[in-house]
């Protein structure tokens, strides 16, 4: 995994001479490597500043790029303020979104060339996945499904919500992953009505929804999803609204394609939930690109008026929830392309009773 070369054909769209990557998702997107480091990239020169720590494991990974390890004070700023005056930069973008404002100064007060805000350059890349990280994001996703499959079979009633999770988690860690994405959101009978409820003592019972919303990541990458499913059997205003939330997904869905903007996947959603009669209740945005990160841009939302890229990951999760009642949502992961979009996530989503 290297994208060295994408970062350097950016540079003069962006009027620098070289970007400085100091976050953690930005260094592995640009070299494929996870440490604690600083890289340099000119338009013909990399190179990535680590310390002895993982010197070994960056001389073996990294490719295309020239390795230097700090004394043993793990001090960065002498370093950086050497490759700014030998390779001539005068001014360099930094990733502002991550960087803070003590960073800044830091480097400010090191380095002789402007630092320039430039978050919008690998933010651009990244939206835009590639072959190769689009088929690990699969695979990512591919462990949520068979941890689904599995939590099937171990519900009963009477299990506690952090019960569930923790069995979520340790499925997923079976199945291949390196760590979960997110802590998992379990949550059951009138605990449903929160988007983002933390999994507690709440027992599932007959008669309930459980709602879970769970990932992992696999070499590097994301996986997202939602299912909603019945204990027991469900009332008739339970099943109305599970179809409802499942007919937007539908529509968003079909409606989501490179070239479009993330507010209209969001308003082909909101329509269905609007018409049936539950808008006020529908109260989080349609979905966010995932990748390196589980929340990336561009988003699919009321507002994010950004045309989604080829390769854009976005999550398709439109939800109703009542208040003090119940809720439901549903999610998938899907793949934009020039003429649709592949969904990713492939575990059923007729409503399941156990």
């Amino acid at each position: 995994m290297n994208h060295l070369v994408k970062i350097q054909q950016l540079l003069p769209a962006y009027g620098i001479d070289a970007m400085m990557v100091s976050s953690t998702p930005g260094e592995f997107y640009s070299i494929g490597f996870r440490g604690e480091g600083i890289l340099i990239v000119t338009e013909k020169v990399c190179r990535y500043y680590t310390d002895s720590r993982y010197m070994e494991a960056a001389r073996k990974q990294v490719e295309n790029c020239e390795i230097f390890v700090t004394a043993v004070a793990k001090n960065f700023l002498p370093m950086i303020r050497s490759a700014v005056t030998e390779l001539g930069i005068t001014k360099m973008g930094i990733e502002d979104g991550y960087m803070t404002v003590q960073e800044l100064r830091r480097y400010e007060s090191a380095v002789d060339c402007a630092l320039l805000p430039c978050q919008n350059l690998l933010a651009s890349l990244r939206a835009s996945k590639d072959k190769e990280e689009i088929q690990l994001m699969q695979q990512s996703q591919d462990i949520t499904d068979r941890a689904f499959s599995q939590i099937l079979e171990y519900l009963r009633p009477g299990m506690t919500e952090q019960e569930i999770a923790a069995r979520l988690q340790y499925n997923m860690l079976c199945l291949g992953a390196n760590k979960i994405s997110f802590n998992p959101i379990v949550v059951t009978g009138r605990n449903g009505s929160l988007p983002h409820g933390i999994p507690g003592d709440t027992k599932i019972e007959s008669g309930q929804f459980l709602t879970m919303d769970f990932g992992c990541i696999y070499k590097g990458y994301c996986s997202d999803m939602t299912r909603t499913i019945a204990i027991g059997e469900p009332s008739e205003e339970m099943r109305l609204v599970y179809h409802t939330v499942l007919q937007a997904q539908t529509a968003g869905i079909a409606a989501s394609r490179a070239g479009v903007t993330g507010k209209s996947i969001d308003a082909a959603a909101r329509r269905v939930i609007d018409d049936a009669g539950y808008g006020e209740y529908f109260v989080h945005g349609y979905g966010h690109s995932l990748g390196i990160e589980g929340k990336e841009l561009p988003l699919a939302n009321t507002m994010d008026e950004t045309p989604m890229p080829v390769g854009a990951v976005v999550s398709a999760e439109p939800g109703i929830y009542l208040p003090g009642r119940f809720g439901v949502r549903i999610e998938d992961v899907v793949v934009m392309t020039e003429n649709g979009c592949i969904d990713l996530t492939h575990s059923p989503k007729e409503l399941i009773i156990v």
